[in-house]
């Protein structure tokens, strides 16, 4: 580790010889963290020499030094959050128009079929639709400065829908384009049988579809974890910026990748339960569900999609409820005003006679007028 320098003032070329000295510039996480030990010396030295000479310590000091590090870690890292995510499943292909396909072919290799492609061109189109109108469904539209940046399955089949997708879109507005193993398929065990496989998807059905693991694959408990991990990664490329290179610019985050990847991409981002995964029905091919940010700074289906498609796709009336808040409030009023999903845990409570009955009946009144379906 690095000697820190003896001098009374520390000077710039200093604090960052001594940083360097760690070894770890080339790590993005440690670059970072380099930088911010980098500000605290500046800081501190900024506030020695406000202090005057032969100060020794004071109140003055810390709040010096702490407002020079929160005010250029400010300037620095900025969150500017993408206008919309938005998750899309890969075009039909040949394993799903012929179950065999997979005992011969990788799951990994299964291609697209002429009406996968089809569907890929018109997904591409109607995306393109969704991130450039200024009047799009849901309201607030892309306005002329949008750009999108794809993440795609490494498999087959969405490379394949990615491809053609991105016919529809001018090259200067696609920022970039990443392969991502995370959001691959669910692992249904290397090459499966037809019969064996229809054998265990029933076994699963009674086990439970969330944490049934198929043999030499994966459950669906197993993806989430992998998705979960993705996810932090996602939140490290916004907080560093390598997702837009303009800040005026509004980015939209297309994600191809398969059905059930989807689904509990949308339960690990809106925290649902595994109950309520398990009631949501598949993306079917080619379609996608756009995660918008409202106006108070939270992501939701109701900005762009209606409370009748949340029905179909199997989504609660508390579920819906949520999603609603999340277009028009942030998670804080949200938590304050509504305790999500506390039926789901909880029968019963210890209130007291003497408890506020007042505020319980507000509480429950707010509730229910979520929980109304318009």
């Amino acid at each position: 580790m690095g000697t820190l320098p003896r001098s009374g003032l520390i000077m710039q070329e200093e604090a960052e010889a001594w940083v360097m000295q760690l070894g770890y510039a080339k790590h993005p996480i440690a670059a970072a963290l380099q930088h911010r030990v980098f500000l605290l010396f500046f800081a501190l030295n900024l506030a020695v020499v406000h202090a005057g000479p032969g100060h020794r310590g004071g109140g003055g000091v810390p709040s010096v030094s702490c407002r020079v590090v929160a005010e250029k870690e400010k300037e620095m890292t900025p969150r500017r959050l993408p206008k919309r995510i938005i998750l899309v499943r890969h075009g039909e292909s040949q394993g799903n128009l012929d179950m065999s396909a997979y005992t011969t072919t990788p799951d990994y290799r299964i291609p697209l079929t002429p009406l996968g492609v089809d569907q890929a061109r018109a997904a591409g189109r109607a995306i393109l639709d969704v991130v450039s109108s200024c009047s799009g469904a849901g309201g607030g539209g892309g306005g002329a400065n949008w750009k999108v940046y794809f993440y795609v399955s490494p498999y087959e089949r969405t490379r394949a829908t990615l491809r053609e997708m991105g016919a529809a879109f001018p090259r200067h507005r696609v920022i970039g384009a990443r392969e991502e193993c995370r959001v691959r398929e669910q692992d249904f065990g290397n090459f499966q049988v037809e019969e064996r496989m229809r054998a265990v998807k029933e076994t699963r059905d009674r086990f439970g579809r969330f944490f049934f693991r198929f043999p030499e694959g994966e459950s669906a408990a197993d993806v989430f974890d992998r998705v979960a991990s993705f996810l932090e990664s996602l939140w490290r490329d916004i907080d560093m910026g390598r997702l837009e290179q303009d800040a005026s610019c509004e980015t939209n985050l297309v994600i191809v990748s398969h059905g059930l990847t989807s689904r509990v991409f949308l339960m690990k981002w809106f925290k649902w339960t595994v109950d309520q995964f398990e009631r949501l029905s598949n993306f079917d091919n080619c379609e996608f569900r756009v995660m918008q940010l409202g106006p108070a700074g939270e992501y939701s289906l109701l900005v762009h999609h209606t409370r009748e498609e949340l029905q179909r796709w199997g989504l609660s009336p508390e579920m819906i409820a949520d999603q609603q808040w999340r277009a028009s409030a942030n998670r804080r009023s949200w938590a304050d005003d509504c305790s999500s999903f506390l039926a789901t845990f909880f029968d019963h409570w210890n209130d007291h006679e003497d408890d506020d009955d007042d505020d319980h009946g507000e509480e429950n009144g707010k509730i229910n007028k979520l929980l109304l379906l318009e």
